[in-house]
């Protein structure tokens, strides 16, 4: 008779950083396919771009440090970072913001914290906020989605924009470009239109704006993989979504022409990518169950609060970034109780 013995955890297969990454970028391709579809070819351009400046960034830092490259660059942490950051900036942003953004993350946001397992903060959220308010025309400045755009660009096309060129002769910005769909609901807003009058617009879908609501559908699809998976938890993407659902459901009941129905808000902008890819990032998030549901509900309804009344349109970054600061003070309050010990009298 033949006895194994393994450490604890006790699971079924051993939990592999490796294995884990590759499942979030397999878990990516259905929403990379929808963005590319609809907002053209400088998605898959960038993300090319930012994977590669990454991972020479961070084989360079560990060669500063005198650590082994090969280990670090293999379990496809920077990739992850890169192919995030890339996602989630406009499919035109100039070459060079790009290389700042994930440079600013693998080298400051990651490395310098000690690597992987170290970094306070998300490092691909933390480059989108560097490279948002240091370029704040160029980060805004998107594409519209196929559908309303009569001269889409070309893979050549779109290469020689993000790399200087400028615009094919006949085309100009102003009717290529489009606001997302969370600015022009802000800015249409502040301009005290109602939402039944916004919403005349052909930009606007069922819930979001044309084509961003397809993009949110196929990176849910991805966070379905994840949770199947095992690589993800429900709890955090289920508090996230459920506590930015409450905000804009309460509002929208108390005025339904100033605040607009609590889907638009789940199927524009980054939310659904923020749900499943960002906040649930091992290393930045809260880690104790009940931790989890806090973090990731004050996530959701910082989301509103930012989108509602602060400066920026989206803000899932700063919710992240301000909720990652909060992390540890969560997970020290929401300890579980340790199995074998009672509750402290008065608990």
């Amino acid at each position: 008779m033949h006895f194994s013995i393994t450490n604890s955890p006790h699971t079924d297969r051993p939990n592999s950083v490796v294995e884990n990454m590759l499942w979030v970028i397999i878990a990516l391709v259905p929403g990379t396919i929808a963005l590319t579809w609809y907002f053209g070819w400088g998605v898959v351009i960038h993300m090319v771009l930012a994977g590669v400046a990454a991972i020479a960034a961070e084989a360079f830092v560990l060669r500063l440090r005198r650590r082994p490259v090969k280990p670090a660059i293999a379990d496809l942490s920077a990739l992850v970072t890169a192919l995030l950051f890339a996602v989630a900036i406009p499919p035109l942003l100039p070459w060079w913001i790009t290389l700042i953004g994930i440079l600013f993350a693998i080298i400051v946001v990651k490395q310098l914290y000690g690597g992987l397992g170290y970094n306070p903060f998300n490092p691909a959220m933390a480059a989108y906020v560097l490279v948002l308010v240091s370029y704040p025309v160029d980060m805004t400045t998107w594409l519209a989605p196929r559908m309303l755009d009569p001269h889409p660009l070309d893979f050549l096309q779109t290469l020689g924009v993000i790399f200087g060129q400028g615009l094919p002769q006949g085309m100009t910005w102003d009717a290529m470009t489009s606001a997302t769909p969370l600015d022009v609901m802000r800015t249409e807003l502040d301009m005290n239109k109602m939402i039944s009058e916004i919403r005349q617009s052909p930009l606007w879908g069922d819930f979001g704006g044309r084509g961003w609501e397809w993009v949110g559908n196929w990176f849910l699809l991805g966070g379905l993989i994840l949770l199947y998976k095992r690589v993800i938890t429900w709890r955090i993407p289920v508090a996230f979504l459920g506590g930015l659902l409450v905000m804009a459901m309460l509002f929208h009941f108390l005025d339904q022409e100033a605040y607009p129905f609590g889907l638009f808000h789940v199927f524009s902008g980054g939310t659904i990518l923020g749900a499943f890819f960002i906040a649930t990032d091992p290393v930045t998030a809260s880690t104790t169950p009940r931790g989890q549901l806090i973090y990731g509900a004050l996530i959701g309804i910082l989301i509103y609060i930012i989108r509602t009344w602060g400066g920026y349109p989206d803000a899932v970054a700063f919710a992240v970034l301000l909720m990652n600061l909060a992390a540890p003070t969560i997970d020290y309050y929401t300890q579980p109780r340790v199995f074998g010990h009672r509750e402290a009298d008065g608990e």
